[in-house]
């Protein structure tokens, strides 16, 4: 497994289909900052809340010039669902392989009800238009998160 990228960094170049099956890579959104966010699984409480801040805080993000950009390991068909039932303004990538989730250090072991098991730990990667992290948040806290990424967007 790759070691966890870190700011200042290179981001780990990704390309992975989007709910509608088109293909988002980090090379088409190059010149913009991006939000890349990992979290667990759509349609659960916590990932519910983070996605519902996100598209609450959307407009702000934009204004700041930024593209953002959910990854889980669902398919095309949860996340078209994920986004139509919340009106999600933003793409969520399908990650179902953890190949990026991997590569960004993400995927890990975790224990729930005393079974363990692989999955993403709630993570969000800020990439200036250079392709370098300028913000790596892990073990994310959903409360006040947007408010932290949209400070780290405008540092």
């Amino acid at each position: 497994m790759a070691a966890a990228p870190e700011v200042g960094a290179k981001a780990p170049e990704f390309s992975l289909p989007d709910q509608d099956g088109a293909t988002v890579s980090l090379k088409s959104l190059k010149g913009r900052p991006v939000v890349l966010y990992f979290y667990p699984k759509d349609d659960t409480p916590g990932c519910t809340k983070e996605a519902c801040d996100f598209r609450d805080q959307h407009r702000r993000l934009l204004k700041a010039g930024a593209v953002v950009v959910g990854v889980s390991l669902d398919g095309p068909a949860a996340h078209r669902k994920f986004i139509d039932k919340f009106d999600l303004p933003f793409s969520l990538l399908c990650d179902e392989e953890a190949v990026v989730s991997k590569a960004y250090g993400v995927y890990k072991k975790k224990n729930m009800y005393g079974r363990t098991y692989w999955g993403i730990e709630r993570s969000t990667f800020v990439i200036g238009p250079d392709g370098r992290l300028r913000a790596v948040f892990r073990k994310v806290k959903v409360d006040g998160h947007v408010d932290e990424v949209f400070a780290a967007l405008t540092a």
